[in-house]
């Protein structure tokens, strides 16, 4: 083939994605001087990607597979805009072998592998094939392409339960299962395909031993078109829930220098098994002892940043120079690992409930600077919409030090500092989870959030004396602001009053029905607030994001963000939700009962798993809901008759529609 076709120079730039790693590409592209293209659904009318990028065309409607996974529409808007190349960035197509081939038939440069490269390595059946060829170490496995229910049931006895059912054309989790006996590999085959089906249009499984206590080690490489292969050290992503990584470090903690290299040079010997051009990742398991492949992803990786600022490369940048036909710039022994980076993936995403997805506007988005070693890599602003149709990461906080613990609390820092109102984030799960003194001391395992999930999600503390002085000085910031006086008034003075003192009383609802109060002296000298039989001289001083405070000559710096009567506020104790008591009546709540079996967000019924009549224990599963490319299955509150069911496999359902009703048995 012409290389000339594959590899040139090119000077406009689609980008076929969305959110965070859309803003990625464009911003290095323009850097280098390039002219960048996004896409958008419906959905993604507004959002971030849109604005930064030079052109902007829409492909359709909200749903992936009528936009962003629509080839056709994203060749139609490359040629529309004069665009010479198509970044795929990661997820949607970034590792469909048909829209590489798409792209090239076009005349597009595609910013990644070959098709073929894609096909024999993107497949984690064919890939594993090569390796076993390549005489890379594998976990034992079925790859075939038998995909009958008892061929698949054979394949598991003979290696052994547990065994992990897997997408063959998969990634992040999706059309992924544990199965720990012949009894559960059933239904666990029919979910997995399902599932994969939807998000990947590839039902194909492969089985392979599971592997308990195990850590998940990947090595970063990238190729060029003039016959180099380097590999740019390890990444540790061992932290993860439900397949899905959720904290990555680099270099990885577990590794010394000798077992460093050996698994780099094992990861340039499989890339090099299909003379591999562009960024990917080849990602291995280890017992403890010894390390397998177990996939590679033809694609750049969500993780990328930790290796980027270990090595001072711009992996994109590096992309789109091996796109443009050029030399990678630096030989092996050239790459030099300097410090330690980590990186925590800020998720729209309740980890109180199980960690449903969350939907709905961004009211208030507050991020640290990016100094001292902290960058943000954000798909989202203040104001825009998280649609429940697609992956529900927000950011990425990353961290450099010199060392893995000042890494750890730089990264811990910058999480401390983002405040994300309008939607439920993991950012509080997130900074429980790498200050647990487990993860500091790197004893861990792929299982070790769900086996620590109670004490990573624990209650939040309930507010003291600081933060109840604090909801009140809130309030009078906002008001006083709102007040708009000049400032060469004496009302600009919080508690100036021309005659004598006042008294102003709140009450703050914390948890459940718990209510605090506290009385505010002001008018004629010094403001106090009493709380009980103390009272505290204070002050505050407005500044973006809160305010100062001031309490019996002690400073604190409070944020804070007022939603009509519900306060959040982070003080140096931690985060903090209370509701504004209206003393003068009028308040009503609701409780939505918890018994009601309704969409806990928009989605698609794909499974309908008990009928009409039937008997049910508390727990049993009722239907199957697919939620922001993620299956959900809704069960019974309670023993009892399945009475009704509302919906049917296919449905589109909107948020707290009911789908079912369970008669209790009293039992």
């Amino acid at each position: 083939m012409d290389r000339s076709k594959l590899y040139r120079r090119f000077r406009t730039l689609l980008i076929a994605n969305r959110g965070e790693i859309a803003c990625r590409v464009i911003r290095t592209a323009r850097a280098m001087g390039l002219r960048t293209v996004a896409v958008y659904s419906e959905a993604d009318r507004d959002a971030m990607h849109v604005a930064l990028a030079d052109e902007a065309v829409l492909l359709g409607p909200a749903r992936a597979r009528d936009s962003y996974l629509n080839v056709e529409r994203l060749i139609e808007a490359a040629k529309k805009t004069g665009a010479e190349a198509v970044h795929p960035g990661y997820g949607f197509l970034s590792e469909n072998a048909e829209f590489a081939r798409a792209c090239l038939d076009a005349g597009l440069v595609f910013v990644g592998p070959t098709a073929g490269m894609m096909t024999a390595m993107g497949s984690k059946s064919g890939s594993k094939e090569l390796m076993e060829k390549a005489g890379v170490p594998l976990v034992p496995g079925y790859h075939g392409e038998a995909q009958d229910e008892a061929t698949l049931s054979k394949a598991a006895d003979k290696i052994g339960f547990p065994v992990l059912v897997k997408a063959s054309a998969g990634g992040g989790g999706r059309g992924m299962r544990i199965v720990r006996s012949a009894a559960e590999l059933g239904p666990a085959i029919v979910s997995a395909k399902r599932e994969a089906l939807a998000a990947f249009g590839d039902d194909r499984m492969l089985i392979e031993k599971y592997v308990d206590n195990p850590r998940h080690i990947e090595v970063q490489i990238i190729g060029d078109s003039h016959g180099n292969l380097l590999s740019l050290f390890e990444r540790e992503c061992t932290l993860q829930r439900r397949h899905q990584k959720v904290i990555e470090e680099a270099p990885s903690p577990t590794l010394n220098a000798a077992q460093r290299e050996t698994v780099c040079a094992a990861a340039r010997k499989a890339a090099g098994a299909v003379d591999y051009v562009g960024a990917g990742t080849i990602e291995f398991v280890s017992d403890g002892k010894d390390v397998f492949f177990i996939e590679m992803n033809t694609r750049l990786q969500v993780e990328h940043p930790v290796t980027e600022l270990i090595t001072g490369i711009d992996l994109v940048e590096w992309q789109l120079r091996v796109a443009f036909g050029e030399a990678l710039p630096l030989k092996q022994e050239e790459i030099k690992l300097n410090g330690h980076a980590i990186e925590a993936r800020v998720y729209a995403e309740n980890p109180t409930k199980n960690f449903m997805p969350s939907v709905g506007k961004i009211s208030t988005w507050r991020l640290p600077a990016e100094t001292g070693g902290l960058r943000i890599d954000a798909g989202y602003r203040e104001g825009d919409l998280v649609s429940p149709y697609y992956d529900a990461m927000l950011a990425k906080t990353i961290a450099w030090a010199p060392t893995r613990d000042v890494a750890i609390d730089r990264l811990n820092r910058g999480l401390e500092e983002s405040d994300v109102r309008g939607i439920v984030t993991n950012i509080p799960f997130l900074s429980a989870l790498i200050t647990h003194p487990k993860v500091r001391a790197n004893a861990i395992d792929t299982g070790f959030i769900e086996r620590e999930l109670a004490v990573l999600t624990s209650a939040a503390p309930a507010p003291g004396e600081l933060e109840l002085c604090a909801a009140v000085a809130a309030i009078v910031n906002e008001e006083r602001q709102a007040a708009q006086v000049e400032a060469s008034s004496p009302w600009q003075t919080f508690g100036w009053q021309p005659v004598g003192r006042r008294q102003r009383s709140f009450a703050f609802r914390v948890g459940h029905g718990t209510e605090q109060k506290i009385v505010l002296n002001y008018g004629g000298g010094l403001s106090t607030l009493v709380i009980g039989e103390r009272e505290l001289a204070f002050t505050i001083a407005a500044k973006d994001g809160g305010f100062d405070l001031t309490l019996d000559g002690v400073k604190s710096s409070v944020a804070a963000v007022i939603d009509g009567h519900e306060l959040y506020l982070r003080t140096r104790n931690g985060r903090f939700d209370l509701h504004w008591v209206d003393q003068f009546g009028g308040e009503t709540e609701e409780h939505v009962g918890e018994d009601k079996i309704a969409a806990p967000l928009p989605g698609t019924v794909v499974a309908v798993l008990a009928e009409e009549g039937a008997k049910l224990e508390k727990g049993a599963p009722i239907l199957t809901l697919e939620v922001m490319k993620m299956e959900q299955t809704l069960r019974a509150p309670y023993a009892g008759v399945l009475k009704s069911i509302r919906c049917k496999v296919g449905d589109i359902v909107q948020e707290g529609v009911e789908l079912a009703v369970v008669e209790p048995t009293g039992e």
